[in-house]
C-alpha cells in the first residue's frame, strides 16, 4: 500500500500500539520484520501511521508478539477498518493548523471526556464571543478571516460533540470564571451560557473553588479523551507553546491520577451552579 505523508491521529495511533506490541514482546524492528520477510524500513513506516496494514496484517503483527489483549486488538482493527473515512473536521483539512483538526479528531471519537481549566472556559462551552475575544487577544495577530474559521470549527465542535451523546465533564478552576476577555458583557453572556450547559443530561460542569485546592494543580489545560478501551485513551495538554499529544501508558496513568484528585475536590453540580451564579452577580454589581 502506498505510503502516506501526514497520516490522521488515529493512523499514527494504531501505529504506536504496534510498536508497543512490539516492544512489549522484546522484538526489535529488524526482528519483526524477518518474521514478516519485510524491510526494517517498512516496519518503522508502519509504526509512524505512514504506511497502513490491513486488518490480517494486524493480527498476524499481534501474533508474533505474543499480544492476547483481544478488546485492544478488536479495537485497533476497527480503527483500520475505518481508514479513509473521514470526519466532518475534514472540511477545515489545509484551511486550519493541523492541531485544530486533532483536537476534533480525538473529540469525534471519544467515549467521554473529562477537562480541567485554569485560565478559561473550554472551547467545548465558549460562546461565539468568549471564543472570537480569546483568538482575537492571543499572542499571535490573526486576520478576521483566520478569526472566523477558528470560532466556526470551535462551535461545530460543541455542535457535533453534544449531537453525539458524548459524556462530558468539566472541571473549571475559579480563576477560569474570571477572565474579562472581550470585557464585561462577554464574561456575563459566558457564565450565564456555563449556568445553561450545566443543565444539558451530557455535560456536567463542577467547579473548582481557590479554597478547595491544598494540592499543586497543573498550570497547563488538560482534556481526558477514553477510547473504546483504556489502553485507547488519549490526553490532550494544552500549554504556552502550543498542544501535544500524551498516549504512553506511564503518562496517562499520571494524568488520570491527576484529574481524578482535582474532581475530587471539585464542588458538586448544584453547588457550581450556584457558584457561577454568584460569580456572575459579582461581575454585574462590580461593573453595572
Amino acid at each position: 500500500m502506498a505510503g502516506r505523508t501526514n497520516p490522521t491521529l488515529r493512523q499514527r495511533r494504531v501505529g504506536a500500539e504496534l510498536r508497543r506490541m512490539r516492544e512489549q514482546a522484546g522484538l526489535a524492528g529488524s526482528q519483526l520484520a524477518r518474521l514478516l520477510d519485510v524491510t526494517p524500513a517498512h516496519i518503522t513506516q508502519v509504526e509512524s501511521g505512514k504506511t497502513p496494514i490491513s486488518v490480517e496484517r494486524m493480527y498476524t503483527i499481534a501474533g508474533m508478539c505474543m499480544c492476547t489483549n483481544e478488546p485492544l486488538l478488536e479495537a485497533l482493527a476497527e480503527t483500520i477498518a475505518d481508514r479513509g473515512k473521514g470526519g466532518w473536521w475534514e472540511e477545515y483539512r489545509g484551511a486550519l493548523p493541523i492541531d485544530f483538526l486533532e483536537v476534533a479528531e480525538l473529540e469525534g471519537h471519544a467515549k467521554g471526556i473529562v477537562a480541567f481549566n485554569m485560565a478559561f472556559v473550554p472551547g467545548l462551552l465558549q460562546t461565539r464571543s468568549y471564543a472570537k475575544a480569546l483568538f482575537t487577544e492571543g499572542l499571535v495577530p490573526l486576520r478576521d478571516q483566520e478569526i472566523d474559521l477558528r470560532v466556526a470549527l470551535r462551535l461545530r465542535r460543541q455542535q457535533e460533540t453534544r449531537s453525539a451523546g458524548t459524556p462530558y465533564l468539566a472541571l473549571l478552576h475559579e480563576a477560569a470564571l474570571h477572565g474579562h476577555y472581550g470585557g464585561r458583557d462577554v464574561l456575563i453572556e459566558q457564565l450565564s451560557s456555563l449556568i445553561e450547559s450545566s443543565e444539558h443530561p451530557t455535560t456536567s460542569i463542577r467547579v473548582v473553588p481557590f479554597e478547595a485546592v491544598t494540592f499543586p494543580v497543573p498550570s497547563e489545560d488538560l482534556v481526558h479523551m477514553a477510547g473504546v478501551v483504556p489502553e485507547l485513551d488519549t490526553v490532550q495538554v494544552d500549554a504556552s507553546h502550543g498542544v501535544y499529544i500524551v498516549d504512553q501508558p506511564a503518562r496517562l496513568a499520571r494524568h488520570r491520577a491527576i484529574l481524578e484528585r482535582i474532581e475530587a475536590v471539585a464542588l458538586s453540580e448544584d453547588d457550581s451552579r450556584g457558584f457561577i451564579r454568584s460569580t456572575m452577580k459579582e461581575v454585574q454589581r462590580k461593573h453595572g
